[in-house]
């Protein structure tokens, strides 16, 4: 059926919490556009007259096609070159959804995302449309095409196994800068204990190249460990510039809620390094260096204001 400019006015208005959905259900921004505009192709061919609730038709078409392709996705991850982490997405983006309770900001975080990729697929639309935007069992149930009871076990079992011992601490602009000049200036120092400090002990850092950049195979544990290695990866020289292309020029800023390292190569972002700070310290460290990963975050840090770079000597 042709589709009407009230049509279109009704989809677009829907598409910012569409894609906020998408990008928590697949960990993509760009797979999550891909989606959502898939879901707009079913919207042109439905027959709209008999859609009474198109927020809750679209949702449940969008969450159908997440699903096929959190399967797809999951048999293309066996076959990833190194370590497969979350999409960095910079504060402002729209992809980034609501963040007013304690429970939104956290299922956006790279930490959390990360997390989320041991749980089903059916898991994850439960978790993600529950605790991110509210959805009551029973319209949760109607999107699965499950009962309300069983909507409720899966609930359970993916808080289960996301279950962590302690929270992040949520920080404000200025104060996630100065954690990131904390941080870098300690993997700058030379001194491992500088850095430990700043670590919780049973800290992870994990980093993703896609085959394309550097990246470890697995990550490393342990704040003595991640101390040293980070201190190897931060040693000024020409050798450790090429891994990124050239000597990068290092800004702070925020990526899903948590302070972050940007580092630039000429006009490129080459590497989106996320903080997840908690009471005891930095938990994890992830580090997206992946070019295929980094497009939405190089577009959106093109045209927005990013402050100075950090004065500091590397």
């Amino acid at each position: 059926m042709p589709v009407g400019a009230h049509e279109v006015e009704v989809f677009e208005k829907a598409r910012g919490r569409l894609e906020a959905i998408a990008y928590r259900l697949l960990g993509s921004a760009t797979d999550a556009e891909d989606a959502v505009q898939d879901t707009f192709l079913r919207w042109q061919s439905a027959d709209r007259e008999f859609v009474e609730t198109p927020e809750a038709w679209l949702t449940k078409v969008l969450t159908n096609l997440c699903l096929n392709r959190l399967t797809s996705a999951r048999a293309r991850r066996e076959t990833y070159v190194g370590q497969w982490l979350p999409e960095p997405v910079f504060a402002g983006d729209r992809m980034l959804g609501p963040a007013d309770t304690a429970e939104q900001r956290e299922s956006v975080s790279i930490a959390m995302l990360t997390l989320m990729e041991r749980l089903s697929a059916k898991e994850r639309v439960v978790y993600v449309l529950r605790e991110a935007f509210g959805y009551s069992h029973a319209e949760i149930a109607e999107v699965l095409d499950v009962t309300e009871s069983n909507c409720q076990q899966i609930y359970r079992r993916a808080k289960r196994h996301l279950a962590v011992d302690r929270r992040r601490v949520e920080v404000d602009a200025t104060a996630a800068a100065k954690i990131v000049e904390e941080f870098l200036a300690a993997a700058l120092s030379g001194r491992t204990d500088a850095l430990v400090r700043l670590l919780a002990d049973d800290v992870i850092s994990a980093d993703d190249g896609g085959g394309v950049r550097f990246s470890l195979p697995r990550p490393v544990t342990g704040a003595l460990r991640v101390a040293r290695f980070l201190q190897g990866l931060f040693k000024p020289s020409a050798a450790q510039w090429s891994l990124i292309g050239d000597k990068p020029t290092l800004f702070s800023t925020f990526a899903n809620g948590a302070p972050a390292l940007v580092l630039m190569v000429e006009d490129r972002v080459a590497a989106v390094v996320s903080l997840d700070v908690t009471d005891d310290g930095i938990a994890a460290i992830h580090t997206q260096a992946n070019p295929a990963k980094l497009e939405r975050a190089a577009s959106r840090w093109a045209t927005s204001a990013h402050g100075e770079p950090l004065t500091v000597a590397w």
